[in-house]
């Protein structure tokens, strides 16, 4: 089983473990405001490789490459004028930019599965603490297998990787609860790649330009979550339940009980009080719940698509969809 470290107690030496463990090309997980990442040397092919490894991860997924901070991102990407007001805004945070790399970038391009192009992000917190004290991008998708639900606590990395992790740091509940959102800026253009934790609406109220939808199916993978089955518990989802089946788990939102709940295995809810931050940092959380509960299957109540909506509503679609 990994070694679980709390990184709240004693951050100095927590640090100090995780940046010897990085420095030995082994993954460590660690904690972010969105999720938990399984975090690797940027810079170090076979450090990238135990990280698709780990995950069982397709290497045309590519991965977020975390930097301490805009300086550092500076180093390795290529920002332009729209782009900096956007990183100047929102980060840290859970935002996401994909950028043309630097030639003299030395972030290998196992990392970018061969794109001309990164995805960037400035984490809050322990994460932005570990990346200036190892000095060097971490790629750092999230901590769990690949296509399955992301962990949102040091124990459910812990679980799911079990003898196969060194080290996880805690760092509690992650605050978001949901992957970052990822934008990409073409010319005077802002494309949405994936909803996250950022609500797309916010970065049109601060820009003040609009932030467009990808809308062909099967576009190119260009950054990470653009998978069409992806979150995805072992027990199949059925979204937009108006009724509970005898043994399904209901996962509800906004307080709202649905015909049959009595035969339910279990039912949790996501925001009794509707709130859809709330109910993002749930998200993940309920979904392992309700796996553990040995549900024949997962319901989900409507979930509104506005603000942070959207990213849950992204969320739940791809783990309804079918498996390969």
């Amino acid at each position: 089983m990994a070694d679980i470290v709390d990184a709240r107690t004693d951050a100095r030496a927590a640090l100090a473990r995780a940046c010897e463990t990085l420095g030995r090309g082994v993954p460590v997980a660690i904690p972010t405001e969105t999720v938990y990442g399984l975090a690797a040397d940027a810079t170090d092919p076979l450090a990238i490789t135990r990280i698709y490894e780990m995950k069982g991860r397709p290497r045309f997924n590519p991965l977020i490459c975390h930097m301490a901070d805009l300086a550092m991102a500076e180093r390795h990407a290529v920002f332009d004028p729209l782009s900096r007001r956007i990183a100047e805004a929102f980060w840290p945070g859970p935002l996401t930019l994909v950028l043309p790399i630097r030639p003299e970038s030395a972030i290998h391009p196992l990392a970018r599965a061969g794109l001309d192009t990164v995805g960037i992000r400035v984490p809050t917190g322990i994460a932005s603490r570990l990346l200036a004290a190892f000095g060097r991008p971490l790629a750092a998708p999230s901590a769990n297998t690949s296509g399955r639900v992301s962990p949102t606590t040091a124990r459910h990395v812990a679980d799911d990787f079990g003898a196969k992790l060194e080290l996880v740091l805690d760092g509690g509940p992650a605050t978001v609860g949901l992957e970052s959102t990822i934008l990409k800026v073409e010319g005077e253009t802002i494309r949405l790649l994936r909803p996250g934790g950022l609500d797309a609406a916010e970065v049109e109220r601060v820009i003040g330009r609009p932030v467009l939808r990808n809308e062909k199916a099967g576009a190119a993978i260009e950054a990470p979550g653009m998978l069409a089955s992806h979150y995805a518990p072992d027990a199949p989802v059925r979204l937009d339940a108006a009724d509970v089946r005898p043994g399904e788990a209901l996962i509800r939102f906004g307080g709202k009980a649905l015909p049959g709940e009595a035969e339910a295995a279990l039912v949790l809810d996501l925001s009794p009080e509707g709130n859809l931050a709330e109910a993002a940092a749930n998200l993940f959380g309920y979904m392992k719940q309700a796996d553990a509960a040995g549900a024949r299957s997962i319901a989900f109540s409507p979930i509104p698509a506005t603000g942070l909506g959207e990213a849950i509503n992204d969320r739940l679609q791809r783990a309804a969809a079918p498996r390969g």
